[in-house]
């Protein structure tokens, strides 16, 4: 588990870990969430502490045989935090039950505020004397298990963000608005490619914005630090905590005032922001319109106002002062309600004058629950002040609203592949075939390094396995095991069906699991001489179709040849007497049923990845042919600016792009959705049990 790769099974239990001790304490989750943000802050703090500690130690100068002490600046160059050592959080978790652990806690944030004046006032302290001791020492020690303290990469920094979604899907804080889904604002910083320059984000929530700018510039193998300036606005005092968290547990700083951005201004930046990206509140009609009439942020006038002197509905205003904000070469990406793209009357005026400058660049619709605390759809907009000539009098339109993922019954987002393909259709816009071309490649590497993982793959303890062989190898275990049993039975006893065809079926999936070996190979072999031009490239796709195919045709039989195992145990349970015999072991059998369950899930596993990454690949090529952006209906249009007039200078991309083709999914499987309906009937179930004792509870309350 060194680098963690399935870490979101470690996210959800530390999450529920943490959850379950709410209950514990006095807090409601409204109240309870800030602690616990600043426990995974200063566990992430130490992390980073730890991952560039012995480094800085190496090169520290001697005098008399002795180095000199760590200082603070010796951790800001490498964009962590220097910790004293009582704010350690191996110290935090070594205290005993006789110790006052909220004490300690407050101590440490001290400590870190004392050396960090932009974390001054920032850190929870006075929320921990609220804790019981007993249950801050599981907290701690929660969020100290043994397989993070060793791990590489940014991995508390995705937990953070983790347990800000979870938050946000509770509403703890501020209705949850303080967060915007990280698929979401990952795909605005790679559209912006927010190589250096300031950054501004004038409704910052928690500084998800100012994150992702960051990874993209890390990415780039570049120091965020010396690329980036961000500045932001937050009206919330609470929210701008979670902000300055949020930045300094990525080893991160940003300026950002307590305003309220429809009248105030503190940062001054009109004109001159390389940036701006932000996801603002939407469809507001509380705007005081004598406050904002003359504001020089509306280069577009005010949009249209009701009767009690407000402004009808916000979402013109957050636009043009995001428009105002631009430098001359500055580009913003925000999230938007999907009203806006086609709201009429003062609003349409607004828009068709912003259309008009030439500075649209890209809309993308999303579908609905992509927001933790609101399932309306939106759309992501895109302004660029220096758009190429080319591109001036249009728009790209993109439909994104088939594109998702189901992460709960309530919530979806983008799959990492789909947020690439989604912005492969931005680079070919751009006429950036290479990076296109880089992509199917790397996914068709991909799919066969997965084919490869069919045969040899890590496991968690940091060895090797080979899934498919060990798969082959469980199952003949389990035949052994019901050996003893089997002989015993007459030819024709009830289980000889069964046992038929499960034995005709185990060397017909043998010769496959070769077959598919050999393929792979290959297949590898002939990736050695691939050439990366766009021809050869959907040669590439089309040679390796018969491999996916294989891999979804073995999935099939893995799981037949599961249930004919079980069929085989059923019937002789049930059938045969099995329990009554003397030589039928019953628990050696269901331990090695279990783990042919276990390697069969592992080998299914991998072998899904064989065919979901050429389905990357396949799903660039069959739509984008000659490496060239085209219109794809239901997906994606170059619109003219004449076609946007002529269409009441709606933005909305629906109404270019057309409908897409209804697509079957191959992928489908009706046993796992039943499964899932189960599950989800289940939790409904349960859901109308505890509302039914909590509505009884309150007419006790209440004397009825």
């Amino acid at each position: 588990m060194a680098q963690l790769e399935h870490i979101e099974a470690i996210e959800k239990r530390l999450w529920t870990a943490a959850d379950t001790l709410r209950a514990n304490s006095n807090y409601a989750s409204n109240e309870y969430f800030l602690p616990v943000m600043g426990l995974i802050f200063l566990r992430h703090a130490y992390s980073r502490f730890l991952g560039v500690k012995d480094a800085i130690e190496a090169k520290l100068p001697e005098r008399g045989g002795k180095r000199r002490a760590l200082t603070k600046e010796d951790f800001s160059r490498k964009s962590a935090i220097f910790l004293q050592p009582k704010a350690q959080f191996d110290y935090l978790v070594s205290l005993t039950d006789s110790d006052d652990r909220a004490e300690a806690i407050i101590k440490a944030m001290e400590s870190i505020e004392g050396d960090y004046d932009n974390l001054r006032g920032v850190l929870p302290k006075s929320e921990y004397q609220e804790l019981d001791n007993n249950v801050l020492g599981q907290l701690l020690r929660t969020l100290n298990p043994d397989e993070l303290k060793h791990v590489s990469g940014d991995v508390f920094g995705r937990i953070y963000e983790y347990f800000l979604t979870q938050f946000a899907d509770q509403k703890a804080h501020d209705a949850g608005e303080f967060f915007t889904p990280v698929s979401l604002v990952s795909l605005i910083a790679n559209v912006l490619e927010p190589e250096g320059g300031t950054v501004l984000d004038p409704a910052c929530g928690s500084g998800g914005m100012f994150v992702q700018s960051a990874r993209f510039v890390e990415h780039q193998h570049e120091n965020p630090v010396d690329k980036l300036t961000f500045y932001g606005l937050e009206k919330n005092a609470t929210t701008i905590r979670l902000a300055k968290m949020n930045l300094a547990v990525h080893g991160l700083e940003g300026d950002i005032q307590k305003a309220i951005t429809y009248y105030e201004d503190p940062h001054e930046l009109l004109g001159k922001a390389d940036f701006v990206m932000a996801n603002p509140p939407f469809n507001v009609d509380e705007i005081d319109a004598d406050k904002v009439k003359r504001d020089p942020r509306l280069p577009f006038g005010l949009p249209g106002t009701n009767k009690n002197g407000k402004v009808s509905n916000g979402n013109y205003v957050w636009i043009s002062y995001f428009y105002s904000y631009l430098s001359e070469h500055g580009r913003a990406g925000f999230v938007m309600s999907s009203q806006a793209s086609s709201a009429g009357h003062t609003e349409a005026k607004v828009r068709q004058k912003l259309v008009e400058t030439g500075d649209v660049d890209v809309m993308v619709a999303i579908r609905s629950n992509f927001f933790y605390t609101r399932s309306v759809p939106c759309e992501l907009w895109f302004l660029n002040r220096h758009k190429p000539e080319e591109h001036r009098d249009k728009v790209l339109m993109l439909d994104a609203r088939n594109i998702y993922r189901k992460v709960t019954r309530k919530i979806y987002d983008f799959s990492p592949e789909q947020e690439r393909n989604i912005l492969a259709i931005v680079w070919l816009y751009r006429g950036q075939t290479g990076k296109y071309l880089d992509l199917v490649a790397g996914y068709c590497r991909r799919m066969l390094d997965e084919g490869e993982g069919c045969f040899t793959a890590g496991d968690d303890d940091g060895g090797t396995i080979e899934p498919l062989s060990s798969f082959v190898a469980s199952l003949s275990a389990l035949h052994e095991a019901l050996r003893p049993f089997l002989v015993t039975l007459p030819a024709d006893a009830a289980h000889a069906e069964s046992l038929r065809e499960l034995d005709d079926t185990m060397p017909l999936f043998k010769a496959d699991v070769e077959g598919f070996r050999k393929a792979v190979s290959e297949q590898q072999a002939a990736w050695q001489n691939q050439k990366t031009t766009n021809g050869e490239l959907k040669k590439a796709v089309d040679r390796l179709a018969a491999l996916a195919e294989s891999s979804r045709d073995m999935i099939k039989q893995s799981d037949l040849l599961y249930k004919l195992a079980c069929r085989l145990i059923g019937t002789c349970e049930n059938e045969c007497n099995s329990r009554d015999s003397n030589v039928w072991s019953g628990r050696d059998i269901t331990r090695a049923r279990k783990a042919a369950d276990e390697t069969r899930q592992l080998a299914v596993e991998q072998l899904k990845q064989v065919r979901y990454f050429w389905r990357q690949a396949h799903w660039l090529t069959e739509r984008f042919p000659e490496a060239k952006l085209c219109d794809v209906e239901g997906l994606v249009k170059l619109v003219e600016k004449s076609e946007i007039e002529a269409n009441d200078w709606s933005l909305t991309p629906g109404r270019y792009v057309g409908v897409a083709p209804e697509e079957v999914d191959e992928e489908f499987d009706f046993e796992e959705a039943l499964r899932d309906i189960h599950v989800e009937l289940e939790s409904l179930n349960a859901e109308a049990v505890h509302l039914a004792a909590t509505i009884k509870k309150n007419f006790e309350e209440l004397g009825i």
